[in-house]
């Protein structure tokens, strides 16, 4: 999926830019990446375009075409490509301790805020008040999913045979409810084979390219030399490979002596490492695995919890897919993980939240601190691959499934044959309305929807 390229600028910098800023330190950019932890709304466009600002046009600390070279490799992972572009940038300029900070704290504010709203919500969330505005912001989310299908889609599906792999994938997690990871599967074997018999079909996902606009020298230019820490080494890849899954397994074998392997927090671990592995398309495509593990298989939370945890995500900063957090931190808290009384609870919420997202963002750092040097060595232009354009046209198919899923559970919240919500259908109208037609942010149409609920919800 293609995301627009930031605008248009003189080609020639001006005198003062011809020259790179001095060299960062570790400190100065620590505190860089932990307040890009606290600010970072908007999803991975808005996350991408603030990071573009911020360290290729003000800041100077990578060109515009490096910036771009790494955003294309983070798009073919699995994983929140904002995330690992953070990671990558801060890699290349402090080695690996820079990655992992600008990794983790990309996403540990987020963490703790989402933990912090998430006792909130189960501790007082049948208090009128919070009850109203998440019944406005409900029908917004619903709104909000049905927009990312489209936007997807409508970059996404190009062609006749797009559009029936994404119809295909629709029926096929709707109709007969087959799981997430077989429909990624059966989108990339479907990819790879119609790769080859008709290549132009599958040929329309396409990295960024590079890029012709300067800002002026940057301290990791076009032509600066890899350093030694980025250079490809089958010792180095062998020993992060090596190095990561000794601290997987060593944490799931944690796990395992202390409360089994049918225990609460080991599942947590297992299932959320499988959802980093299959987060193709970004955090809409695996809501779906999420609410079929979460929700149907496990247990740890409700349908309703669901879209009310969604819609949290959506008002904190980070990455979507820190819904993961919210879901283990619920999970925890149902399954009374230490004991049921209050202290407990939260006790149990904080360890099953911070489990998923350790097992979440874990695979995601290890495939910049492992792959980094492959990309590095070529300096090339990295596309989709067939495959991959598969999976991308599948996902759309599994985004609109979640969005029937929400619209079934906030316009008739007793079933089909209880009543139907008329004011939740008029909000979801209008959130969509503003984000499609009025281009309005996502984060001032959930304000202005848990507004609208809570003032219905007072005045009846």
């Amino acid at each position: 999926m293609q995301r627009p390229l930031p605008p248009e600028r003189d080609a020639c910098p001006p005198p003062e830019t011809r020259q790179p800023p001095e060299p960062v330190s570790l400190a100065e950019a620590f505190r860089y990446w932990l307040k890009l932890g606290f600010v970072s709304f908007g999803g991975p466009t808005g996350q991408i375009a603030m990071m573009h600002h911020d360290l290729v046009e003000k800041r100077r600390w990578i060109s515009e075409k490096r910036f771009l070279h790494a955003l294309n490799y983070c798009m073919l992972l699995p994983g929140p490509e904002a995330t690992q572009l953070a990671t990558y940038i801060g890699w290349m300029m402090h080695r690996t301790r820079g990655g992992l900070v600008a990794g983790v704290l990309f996403v540990l504010p987020s963490m703790f805020i989402l933990m912090a709203l998430t006792w909130i919500y189960l501790a007082f969330g049948n208090v009128p008040l919070v009850a109203g505005i998440l019944f406005g912001i409900k029908p917004a989310v619903t709104a909000i999913v049905v927009f990312a299908a489209y936007r997807i889609g409508s970059r996404a599906l190009k062609n006749g045979v797009l559009w029936a792999v994404s119809a295909a994938a629709f029926v096929a997690i709707f109709a007969f409810k087959v799981p997430f990871p077989y429909i990624v599967l059966a989108a990339a074997l479907i990819g790879a084979v119609g790769g080859r018999i008709a290549p132009a079909r599958f040929a329309t996902g396409g990295g960024h390219g590079a890029a012709g606009k300067r800002y002026g020298a940057a301290i990791i230019d076009d032509d600066t030399p890899t350093p030694a820490h980025a250079r490809f080494s089958w010792s180095r890849f062998a020993g992060f490979t090596a190095a990561g899954l000794a601290i997987w397994a060593g944490t799931i074998a944690a796990l395992y002596a202390s409360v089994g392997w049918e225990g609460t927090l080991t599942q947590i671990g297992w299932f959320f490492t499988k959802a980093a592995l299959l987060t193709f398309g970004g955090a809409y495509a695996v809501l779906p695995y999420v609410y079929q593990g979460g929700v149907e298989t496990y247990g740890w939370l409700s349908a309703a919890q669901m879209i009310d945890g969604l819609a949290l995500g959506e008002t904190t900063p980070g990455p979507l897919i820190m819904i993961v957090t919210y879901v283990g931190f619920v999970g925890g808290w149902t399954k009374q993980l230490f004991g049921a009384d209050a202290a407990s609870l939260v006790w149990a919420g904080i360890a099953g939240g911070a489990v998923a997202t350790f097992f979440t963002f874990l695979p995601s750092y290890l495939f910049i601190l492992i792959g980094g040097p492959l990309v590095e060595a070529t300096h090339g232009d990295l596309k989709y691959t067939a495959p991959l354009t598969g999976i991308t046209a599948a996902v759309v198919g599994v985004i609109l499934n979640l969005a029937v899923f929400f619209a079934w559970h906030v316009l008739w919240p007793a079933g089909f044959g209880g009543s139907f919500e008329w004011f939740s259908a008029l909000v979801g109208l209008a959130a969509f309305a503003a984000l499609f037609r009025y281009k309005v942010g996502i984060i001032p149409v959930i304000l202005a929807c848990g507004a609208a609920g809570l003032a219905y919800t007072l005045s009846t």
